[in-house]
């Protein structure tokens, strides 16, 4: 179809309440085809775009426009967008689906309103295709992707309002456009080929280019793409940091790879059969001659539609529109999925129109001009088309209603993906018993992909949470520092895991203090360095400056609050100090079985107070009551009250019991014992002590009273 010809629409005929049907019709096909995908779970980078817990007040929404940094890409009017739909629902993820699917449903009606401004027939064909497009799904089941769905909505009005703007050179409607346009560019910068587009399209209407009636109305959207762009690639920067040997290619290899992405992003669109989320990674190189058939093929392809343009421009036209706005992911600048594949389903959402919206105009009129039997046939063709593709929709948003099914999925299409291993076993690591499916998920990712700081810190993470492997866990999460440097998660995950390793105190110590470099005002962390130097007799000064920094970021930080008073039971005149701390504690935690503990230790110390310790060692565990410390913590407050050693031996036999590897316990069980006349169960408790102490003078000189008192028995 060429400009100046009246548009014919065949297929379906014109008409306000026609008109009015189908968009109901859309709207409700779009809705059907995507209810699969209605309840699905977060995946990949949801949990960075759903808003993040710091920035949900209005403070946030400050910081979400004017703190670059403050969310995963500077794309404030998108992460406004999270920020108003979390006002509304939360958490809730079917919102998020909801308005996902009403934006690209709004996006295809907008088609139609576009073609119509370009007089192109079968508008209301391209927005069902558009609408029900299976190679659409990742852009809109996937929550992340609104970002392509709310830019296309926004970029989409701004053409038509520059298309209107063309026709009268009403100033209000240039500026209208222009505003429509910095809000797609602000929700995703990829639409910033749209004024090349809207030059295309100039060309293909009046045969030539006028710089003054085209070019130069366009000139500061031009501008404007390239400032938010330069923005958006210093942000994206930090993405890119660390995974630079995905990008190592040479010029020839991108013009290889531009030429093979053009070919595979058309054939999806015309054969969408095989669709999944991790598409192998090609190999891209210049010694192997097959490579260079893809470029030749696509400018071959370009040259006949530059001949064929002398009678026909509406081909070439296209072929630009599409090529152009792919040039961003086509591979000629670094994109962070390249990490993962050199192409996806999500990066080509908006080039689609280029191609569904002229092969919808030269269907309906090539219908038009057939005998009236077969044009009679052509609505049922198309709504067997449409039928078609809303199938495979629906079909494939099936996958995205369950995030383990969804990995498995794009496993079972890419094997040897790295990135489904990887994410897989961040799924099952959140499931209950299903942490050991996780690791060998993390394991497997690594094998494939070496080098992987994402995959070394989720492995240490996993590896965290068993106690036994946590000098494996410390492994990962050195190697995950020293691929990536300087990360935060990744030094207070270290800390941990090295804070149970003996002899490796000093080194959590130094990083927990590398990641207070990084954020000073992290109060968890100041409360675990604390706990870190408490644990060294001459530093507990030191943790007592870490608890009180803890405080003053957090003041109500119940768990400090007892730490504090932790280091002050242990420093010469300070037990009323502790005690006013562990009250604070229970003020603001009352449930706080620790602080009942901590506060029970420090009446014991005090004269006249064992009763009142006693109390609170009950109290705790009635709290808690597989409480281990607290039983070990009674059993010495009735070993030291008289007529109550019986009573003081079951709650050290309690204690071991809730803790086999707690050495003062059995110390402890094995002098209760030697009190009450069993010296030969004492002398059992005292092995058991050394054999998880081996060399403790105190043990074996009790060990050796005792079995020689059973002796002489």
């Amino acid at each position: 179809m060429e400009p100046g010809r009246r548009a014919p629409d065949a297929l379906i005929p014109p008409g306000r309440l026609r008109d009015l049907l189908l968009t109901a019709l859309l709207f409700a096909a779009a809705l059907i085809a995507y209810f699969p995908a209605r309840g699905g779970g977060r995946i990949l980078d949801d949990d960075l775009h759903i808003t993040l817990p710091q920035l949900r007040s209005l403070g946030g929404l400050w910081r979400i426009w004017f703190e670059i940094g403050a969310t995963q890409q500077y794309y404030p009017v998108l992460h406004t967008a999270f920020w108003v739909e979390h006002r509304l629902w939360g958490d809730s993820l079917v919102g998020y689906h909801l308005i996902n699917v009403l934006e690209h449903a709004c996006a295809a009606g907008l088609v139609v309103v576009l073609m119509r401004q370009l007089r192109l027939p079968g508008a209301w064909l391209a927005a069902f295709v558009f609408a029900l497009h299976p190679v659409c799904v990742e852009s809109v089941a996937w929550i992340a992707e609104q970002k392509n769905t709310l830019s296309t909505v926004f970029a989409l009005g701004a053409a038509i309002a520059y298309l209107d703007f063309d026709r009268e050179r009403r100033p209000s409607r240039y500026w209208l456009a222009l505003g429509l346009f910095a809000l797609a560019l602000l929700s995703k910068t990829v639409v910033f080929t749209l004024p090349a587009v809207l030059l295309v399209v100039a060309w293909w209407r009046r045969a030539r280019l006028d710089f003054r009636q085209d070019v130069r109305p366009l000139l500061p959207w031009f501008a404007l793409g390239g400032a938010v762009s330069l923005i958006t690639i210093s942000v994206e920067g930090t993405l890119l940091a660390g995974v630079g040997a995905a990008f190592t290619l040479t010029p020839v290899e991108r013009i290889l790879l531009a030429g093979r992405a053009f070919w595979f992003y058309l054939g999806e669109l015309f054969w969408p059969v095989g669709l999944t989320f991790y598409y192998p990674k090609w190999e891209v190189t210049g010694g192997a001659w097959w490579q260079y058939l893809y470029p030749l093929a696509a400018a071959a392809l370009a040259a006949w539609l530059w001949v064929l343009a002398r009678r026909r421009r509406g081909p070439l036209a296209a072929f630009l529109c599409f090529a152009g706005t792919l040039v961003p992911i086509l591979g000629f600048f670094n994109v962070e999925w390249f990490v993962f594949s050199y192409v996806a389903d999500h990066l080509q959402y908006l080039s689609i129109l280029c191609v569904v919206i002229p092969l919808a105009a030269g269907l309906a009129t090539g219908v038009d001009r057939l005998p009236d039997p077969l044009r009679r046939l052509a609505p049922a063709a198309a709504a067997a088309l449409v039928a078609t593709l809303g199938t495979l929709t629906w079909l494939q948003c099936g996958r995205y209603a369950d995030p383990e099914a969804f990995y498995r999925a794009a496993l079972e299409n890419n094997p040897s993906s790295a990135a489904a291993h990887n994410n897989l076993g961040t799924v099952l690591d959140k499931l209950p018993g299903r942490l050991p499916e996780a690791i060998a998920q993390y394991e497997e990712a690594l094998r494939l992909g070496p080098n992987a700081p994402e995959g070394e810190e989720n492995l240490g993470t996993a590896l965290l949470k068993d106690p036994a492997r946590h000098a494996e866990a410390a492994v990962h999460l050195e190697a995950a520092l020293r691929l990536r440097p300087g990360r935060k998660s990744t030094h207070d995950k270290l800390a941990a895991a090295l804070s149970d390793l003996p002899g490796r105190l000093p080194d959590a110590i130094a990083q927990y203090q590398a990641s207070l470099e990084i954020d000073p005002k992290d109060p968890v962390v100041h409360n675990l360095l604390g706990i870190d130097l408490m644990q060294d007799p001459g530093r507990l000064g030191e943790a007592e400056a870490e608890f009180e920094a803890a405080l003053r970021y957090k003041p109500d930080f119940a768990e400090a609050h007892n730490n504090l008073g932790n280091v002050f039971r242990r420093m010469p005149g300070r037990l009323n100090d502790a005690i006013n701390e562990f009250d604070e504690a229970l003020r603001l935690k009352p449930d706080f079985a620790q602080a009942h503990n901590g506060l029970g230790l420090t009446l014991a110390q005090m004269p006249g107070r064992l009763d009142d310790a006693m109390a609170e060692f009950r109290e705790a565990l009635r709290l808690a009551p597989d409480f281990a410390g607290a039983h070990g913590n009674l059993g010495i407050a009735l070993l030291m009250t008289p007529g109550r050693l019986e009573d003081s031996i079951g709650e050290f036999k309690e204690s071991v019991r809730l803790d086999p590897d707690f050495a003062p316990g059995w110390h402890m069980l094995g002098i209760a014992l030697m009190r009450s006349g069993d010296p030969t169960d004492a002398a059992a408790a005292f092995r058991r002590e050394l054999s998880l102490s081996p060399g403790n003078a105190a043990a074996q000189q009790a060990l050796d009273a005792a079995t020689q008192q059973a002796g002489g028995h």
